[in-house]
């Protein structure tokens, strides 16, 4: 059964989180899955069957408030509860087979790099995870990254989804000066602006055009940018409540991998992130 599943721990950002994950599975008339791992803090040799216990049962404690707080926010949404061992990545990623949406919390960049967990859980997933941040402007606005790739594709058709349901507008973003940003690998655009503008610009509003149709209530706007796909997307992450990215992951070991753009979003974007898998689209 398709569910949207969110990590909590009890910390404001796991909070936040869960505020962001109800809101989700509401619009979507989803259940809501709460999910905790606890975990033994030191070696095995030094563990007891009664301290064992204690800590289970912290972690329980810890996950009946997480669902206690989501039916306080929406008393009519199914929530159920998943309590787990080990690491909380591995815990959401156990989670995800049927999940519509996984979302994680995290630290503002200008705290703390974005913890191992959201990174780990969004370069494995099959499905969008959404890195929920404090900073997201309210004013409703959808940026998503496009370049023309599949996976841009399955980003655009999630951020129109959401700004669907949210009531929320949307900017598709297509930063278009690096190479692995020109189309078919024509580096020879770069030499005439005019025509690397003319070319980059009809691959943006293509990808978009579909969408449109879709979702003709959305209000969208195109923006082609002489910058890198990082820079591009940063910039305009700064205004966004919510940027979406596809994954890209092309590192050697894919599974612990996301591309370079996905990734300095999450390190550094202000706002909240979803990663987009392109099998997700």
């Amino acid at each position: 059964m398709s569910h949207v599943v969110v990590g909590y721990d009890g910390t404001s950002e796991s909070d936040r989180a869960l505020r962001w994950a109800v809101e989700e599975a509401r619009l979507r008339r989803l259940p809501l899955t709460v999910c905790h791992a606890w975990q033994w803090p030191y070696p095995i040799h030094f563990s007891d069957r009664e301290g064992v216990a204690i800590v289970r049962r912290m972690g329980e404690h810890m996950l009946d408030h997480g669902v206690a707080l989501a039916h306080e926010l929406a008393p009519g949404l199914k929530v159920r509860k998943r309590l787990d061992t080990g690491g909380p990545s591995l815990a959401l990623l156990n989670q995800e087979p049927d999940a519509d949406l996984l979302v994680v919390g995290s630290h503002p960049p200008e705290e703390r790099s974005v913890g191992s967990t959201a990174l780990r859980v969004a370069a494995q997933a099959d499905h969008p995870v959404a890195v929920v941040r404090s900073a997201s402007s309210p004013d409703g606005l959808v940026v998503v990254g496009v370049d023309g790739s599949r996976g841009a594709d399955a980003a655009l058709a999630f951020g129109f989804e959401e700004a669907a349901l949210r009531g929320w507008r949307l900017r598709a973003v297509y930063g278009c000066w690096d190479p692995g940003a020109a189309p078919d690998d024509d580096l020879s655009l770069f030499g005439d602006e005019d025509k690397l503008r003319h070319v980059c610009g009809t691959v943006l509003e293509r990808a978009v055009a579909p969408w449109l149709v879709k979702y003709p209530l959305v209000q969208a706007a195109t923006s082609l940018v002489l910058r890198s796909p990082r820079e591009a997307l940063l910039e305009a992450a700064e205004s966004a409540t919510l940027t979406v990215v596809g994954s890209r992951g092309a590192g050697a070991v894919k599974a612990l991998t996301l591309g370079a753009t996905s990734d300095a979003l999450l390190k550094h974007a202000p706002c909240t992130i979803t990663i987009v898998p392109q099998r997700a689209g």
